[in-house]
């Protein structure tokens, strides 16, 4: 025989509400995520480029002492 789980109405409701707040919960922590995401990869591009620059003024530097 299949016994049942009995819970009053009003449990009922407020478990259900709870898991629904869960659940937008986690929509915006993975919304958070995302953001985070894209503003480490735009971080480590800047980043990147701004390593780039570094190089290429080190280049010029040594040329203009290996001249002078």
């Amino acid at each position: 025989m299949d016994s049942g789980v009995f819970v009053k109405i009003d449990d009922y409701k407020d478990v259900v509400d709870v898991i629904g707040l869960i659940k937008e919960k986690l929509s915006h922590a993975k919304a958070t995520i995302g953001k985070i995401r894209d503003l480490k990869s735009r971080e480590d591009s800047e980043l990147g480029e701004w390593s780039s620059k570094l190089e290429e003024i080190e280049g010029k530097i040594s040329d203009m002492d290996a001249v002078l």
